[in-house]
């Protein structure tokens, strides 16, 4: 393949996948001769679309698991505009692509891919890692046509028993439980998933299937499908245990392995677990820099003593989680509550400085010029509401701090720092991290 250019010790080949924040590069290792694949992300559009926490999760959950079944990253390396997440390359595409032109698989076939998924997701399970975007699309085939699961953008990191509450995933393999818009188990939910995916494998089409997104809800809370004629009864009777609608008396990852049907020619995976601690540095340097090129400044006013408004800013700080320290009489710098390293603490630049205008009233500055946008965000809404009580005949609503964005290129004005709802949504396209 023509190599374009190269970031550390990788030269980077052709695009081998895309999708809208991302691209997927083949590449080679120079070292070892070694094929990756390079997934890059542009931060700045991960930072705008408020998916640094999601992207950064996806990342970190990858790096717990060491399962053959389980797309492995071997490092990420961040730029100043993009970050590289080097991959473990999976030759063979996704489950989908197959299904798209063999229809349906033979028992055989069908049987060891899905024996290998339940393998990948009982060892997710027993970490605590529940993937909540199980699909065709995010399964992989690898050399011997052995499967592997990616995309955990949608994963969630819990205690087994935890209840989750965000609905997420793709419309025709979500959970029933996860539409009544309750808390789940997301063991159960994955089980679901595993179901849906193993009746697509044996039928060629979608046990629930509908173009209007009401009518296939409803048939997935009722568990309405019907099995094909060729099915045989041990098939049946496995995939109506997972399809059970209730998910208390849904069958397990565990009691799935002790079916009949899943253990004909049965070979559980070899699991390679690593003894060394794994280590995040790589992730914490990539996003280090994310919007490091652009600083915000924050202007409010206050009609109390200098004094007074450092107070006002110590408990602004310790509102969102925040701690303070103090620089001088009006200067402080702003850090987050929880012990770091001096490598974190180096990525998160935000203070707030005093000025007096006259005995009782101060100008405060607030600016921040690293680390994600967030903290800066809730501490800003946090003291011009701790101010505003502080006036007198103030009306109701909070002030508008009025923001400054500073960048090499321009400076943009705001009169508000509105932050989008974190909504729990399902789209029927599925979601995707990438």
């Amino acid at each position: 393949m023509g190599y374009v250019n190269a970031i550390g010790k990788y030269q980077i080949g052709r695009t081998i996948g895309e999708g809208t924040f991302a691209k997927v590069k083949l590449a080679v290792n120079t070292e070892n001769g070694q094929y990756v694949a390079i997934k890059i992300i542009d931060k700045h559009m991960v930072v705008e679309n408020n998916l640094t926490n999601q992207v950064k999760s996806e990342i970190r959950t990858m790096k717990l698991l060491r399962h053959p079944n389980i797309v492995r990253i071997h490092e990420v390396i961040g730029t100043k505009t993009k970050i590289h997440i080097v991959m473990e390359y999976v030759s063979g595409g996704q489950l989908s692509d197959r299904m798209s032109y063999v229809r349906r698989l033979d028992e055989k076939h069908a049987r060891k891919h899905f024996q290998q998924l339940i393998d990948a997701v009982d060892y997710c399970h027993c970490r605590g890692v529940y993937h909540r975007d199980l699909k065709p699309q995010n399964l992989l085939l690898g050399s011997k046509d052995n499967l592997k699961v990616s995309d955990f953008g949608l994963s969630a990191l819990r205690k087994p028993g935890d209840v989750l509450s965000t609905a997420c995933g793709s419309p025709s393999y979500v959970a029933p439980e996860l539409l009544a818009n309750k808390g789940y188990e997301g063991a159960a939910a994955d089980v679901w998933s595993c179901g849906v995916i193993l009746f697509e494998l044996l039928a060629g089409c979608l046990p629930f299937d509908d173009q209007s997104l009401m009518n296939l809800y409803r048939k997935i809370l009722r568990a309405e499908y019907t099995f094909p004629e060729w099915f045989t009864e041990s098939q049946k009777i496995l995939i109506s245990r997972i399809l059970d609608p209730n998910p208390k008396t849904r069958i397990t990852t565990a009691e799935i392995i002790e079916d009949q049907w899943f253990q004909t020619n049965y070979e559980p995976a070899v699991r390679t677990e690593c003894e060394e601690d794994i280590n995040f540095d790589d992730v914490h340097a990539a996003f280090s820099s994310v919007k490091d090129n652009e600083k915000h400044k924050t202007t409010l006013g206050s009609k109390l003593t200098i004094n007074e408004t450092i107070e006002k800013i110590e408990a602004a700080a310790k509102d969102v989680s925040l701690s303070v320290e103090r620089m001088n009489n009006s200067k402080v710098k702003i850090h987050p509550k929880q012990k770091m390293t001096r490598c974190s603490r180096s990525c998160f630049n935000l203070s707030a400085e005093v000025i007096e205008v006259a005995p009782t009233h101060c100008v405060v500055e607030i600016s921040k010029s690293l680390g994600e946008l967030e903290p800066y965000t809730k501490f800003c809404k946090s003291l011009s509401s701790m101010l505003l009580t502080e006036e007198s005949g103030a009306s109701s609503e909070t002030q508008a701090p009025k923001e400054v964005i500073v960048n090499s290129k321009n400076i943009n004005q705001s009169e508000s720092f509105g932050q989008k709802d974190d909504k729990d949504t399902i789209d029927k396209q599925g979601h995707s991290s990438s």
